[in-house]
């Protein structure tokens, strides 16, 4: 693997689904892109795409590439599992950290199979956000967000 060059940008992949497009997440986006050219990159892992969602890819991308300040690209992975789908994304490209973003610790699926330490195995820095427990505030955020997306 060569070095990239000096003057290349950070790369940081963000690992999300339903919290694609949260406030913690954007404000967390925004800040790291103010501190060090970034590229970011939005991996939406094991998806069923059987299943009905209340937010798009499009919209996540958009609202990510308005907090960067540079486009964002957007992903769906493949793979039976989350830790599948980023572990083929990271053989496919250069990252050199990961943003997980899950729902709430009660709620997370992600959480509870570990996932951040999983993906700690492959190498590669791992950071974490979350939004607080509070199911209230995700629930209107949500609800909002999604009776927007379908106007």
């Amino acid at each position: 693997m060569s070095t990239p060059p000096a003057d290349a940008p950070h790369t940081t992949l963000i690992v999300a689904n339903l919290t694609a497009s949260t406030p913690f997440l954007l404000q967390e986006i925004k800040r790291r892109a103010s501190e060090q050219p970034t590229k970011f990159s939005l991996l939406v892992p094991n998806v069923d795409t059987t299943k009905t969602y209340d937010w798009s890819l499009d919209t996540a991308v958009n609202l990510l590439t308005r907090a960067a300040g540079t486009p964002v690209d957007g992903v769906i992975g493949s793979g039976a599992d989350a830790f599948e789908s980023v572990s083929k994304t990271l053989a496919e490209g250069s990252y050199d950290d990961i943003i997980i973003s899950t729902l709430p610790k009660k709620r997370s699926e992600w959480l509870r199979k570990d996932l951040p330490t999983r993906i700690e195995t492959l190498g590669v820095p791992v950071s974490v956000i979350t939004p607080p427990d509070e199911q209230s505030g995700l629930q209107s955020f949500t609800e909002q967000f999604s009776a927007r997306a379908s106007e």
